[in-house]
């Protein structure tokens, strides 16, 4: 880490955590950005670079041990989604700085993803409550999912490290990772007096309106009633998997047509097998079946533009 040292502001003592392998290209240059943009705003914050991911959570709870008011997570959605994995429940504010590829949850919040102003809005913004998610002991912001997408997360690595962090490589990843996978899931998946049995190559959990306008898939008003949305994709052949993401791809896939769609505020998955790989806002994990998904309100606040009323997301 690479700490700049400071002292407290009038806005408490605040920490800035930022992931060095986001998503930008020009990664070298926004530790200057951002300490620039601090020295003009918030003059005694704290910013701390990490080296690797692994080192995210242990920071973030240090930080929270020396009794900082605001922990601000720069980076992408799994960095932003690793911070307030620690944050929730403590009390603590959380800022963002966006760094990612796509940073669906500041863009939700409708946090702006120039530094200069992202870092304004930490200092000028108002602390919102924001609904979160969990799949087990797994906290998540966005989705999560089983299936396929795990499996195109683990290519998309692969092809980062060789084309770069690029928009085109993570839709190259999906095409790679699609035309190549086999099994599909067998799961019994319980949400309130929904009771169904499928076969399918993968299963979406979102707690995202905005992604899912993104990805022009309906369901932002179970969403705002506080629930889940689950996708199930029908059991296909490649070609119609790659026909579903196509559809996906060009915000044209339908709920109830290439998708089966349940919403609840608890969601159960059952699967005979003991582990599966899981993606939870584009990080990977390695998770025992049962999969208990569920909403969790008012344990994490935000730091978002003034406007905002709650959690709106």
């Amino acid at each position: 880490m690479q700490p700049i040292e400071g002292t407290r502001s009038h806005l408490g003592r605040i920490c800035v955590i930022m992931n060095g392998k986001s998503g930008r290209r020009d990664t070298q240059d926004i530790p200057a950005q951002i300490r620039k943009a601090l020295e003009t705003n918030a003059p005694g914050a704290e910013l701390r670079i990490l080296d690797s991911g692994s080192e995210l959570l242990p920071a973030t709870r240090k930080a929270v041990e020396e009794g900082f008011d605001m922990v601000v997570a720069a980076g992408g959605d799994g960095t932003v989604s690793g911070v307030a994995s620690v944050l929730h429940g403590t009390g603590v504010t959380m800022g963002i700085l966006p760094l990612g590829t796509f940073n669906y949850f500041a863009r939700s919040l409708d946090i702006p993803t120039e530094i200069p102003a992202a870092v304004d809005l930490l200092c000028e913004g108002a602390a919102r409550p924001v609904r979160i998610a969990r799949i087990n002991e797994r906290i998540f912001l966005n989705n999560a999912s089983l299936g396929a997408y795990p499996a195109i997360l683990k290519t998309r690595e692969d092809v980062y490290r060789r084309w770069g962090r690029r928009r085109i490589a993570a839709y190259w990843s999906v095409f790679l990772t699609l035309v190549t996978l086999r099994r599909p899931l067998r799961v019994r998946i319980e949400a309130g007096d929904q009771v169904l049995e499928r076969r399918t190559p993968l299963i979406f959990a979102v707690n995202n309106a905005f992604q899912l306008n993104q990805v022009g898939l309906q369901g932002e008003e179970e969403i705002a009633k506080g629930r889940l949305a689950l996708f199930i994709a029908p059991d296909t052949n490649r070609w119609g998997m790659l026909r579903n993401a196509l559809l996906l791809a060009l915000g044209l896939a339908e709920r109830e047509k290439e998708f089966d769609f349940v919403a609840a505020k608890r969601i159960q998955i059952v699967d005979h097998k003991k582990k599966h790989d899981i993606a939870c806002d584009g990080e990977r994990d390695r998770m025992a079946a049962p999969y208990d998904l569920q909403v969790i309100e008012n344990e994490l606040n935000v730091m978002a533009p003034e406007s905002r009323q709650g959690d709106i997301r």
